[in-house]
């Protein structure tokens, strides 16, 4: 009489030699089955409102008027000056810079010791030094007698300028400029100073200077140069290329300098 059957078993795949077998998967419980699936809900939903964080902007309008400084920070970094825009930080104290201040009242007393310049706090030079203690301060000092500009008289220091750019009107300082010959033959050169250790200038800066000095004296863009004076090692870099009015306007009309169309304005992400 044949025994109770037996149901027939597939044997277990082997394992390469020298591993451990798989285990089996776990079985959730109903109730870990539903924490997961509230889990993945989540997730979708986070996923889903950072893309349409991602995905949207915020439109945020150009003032009428902007500092030299303001034009320089939209052309660097135009989504981080649009979002200082939309919510505008308080900054704190900053020694360095207010040390370079020092230093730039220090080379206009030098050339022209009765002069007092009135300064809106935004129009204040230096906010790039990097000036550590009074003894550095000192040092820039010593540095710029040893420099060329130490010997030559400024025709103007700390002149103000202010111009009108694609219907906006920017507002700043230009540091020293220097003049060569009179009348129609007259040349210009303007110099900024910078206290800065390291070479990184924005030549869009001696850009600007230079279209708002020529328009104000009533000279074409070619009678004026424009030059970096780095005070700490005496070096002089004058930028070629600048660019010219039409340029600049591009660029405060958030239009690039090729012919794809780009939308007006500054944008910021949300």
């Amino acid at each position: 009489q044949a025994g109770p059957t037996v149901p027939h078993q597939a044997p277990p795949p082997e394992q390469p030699p020298g591993t451990a077998p798989v285990p089996a998967p776990a079985r959730l419980t109903p109730e870990e089955a539903r924490t997961v699936a509230s889990w993945d809900r989540d997730l979708d939903a986070l996923t889903g409102e950072l893309l349409r964080a991602r995905e949207s902007v915020t439109e945020v309008p150009l003032p009428a008027s902007l500092t030299a400084s303001q034009l320089l920070s939209l052309a660097a970094d135009p989504d981080g000056f649009a979002q200082e825009l939309a919510r505008p930080m308080p900054r704190p104290p900053q020694p360095a810079a207010r040390r370079g201040t020092r230093f730039h009242a220090w080379v206009e007393a030098r050339f022209e010791p009765l002069t007092l310049p009135l300064l809106e706090p935004e129009e204040l030079p230096g906010g790039d030094a990097e000036i550590a203690d009074d003894h550095d301060l000192e040092f820039l000092k010593d540095a710029f007698e040893r420099t060329e500009y130490a010997r030559r008289t400024p025709f103007r220091v700390e002149a103000p300028f202010q111009l009108s750019l694609a219907g906006r009107v920017v507002r700043g300082r230009i540091d020293a400029v220097y003049k060569e010959g009179d009348g129609d033959t007259a040349t210009y050169e303007i110099v900024d100073w910078k206290t800065n250790r390291a070479a990184t200038a924005d030549p869009l800066q001696l850009a600007l200077y230079r279209i708002a000095w020529a328009e104000q004296q009533h000279v074409p863009p070619a009678s004026v140069t424009a030059a970096f004076l780095y005070v700490r090692t005496g070096e002089v870099v004058r930028p070629e290329g600048l660019p010219d009015r039409a340029a600049l306007e591009k660029l405060l009309l958030a239009e690039p300098v090729g012919d794809e169309p780009h939308d007006r304005g500054v944008r910021a992400g949300r």
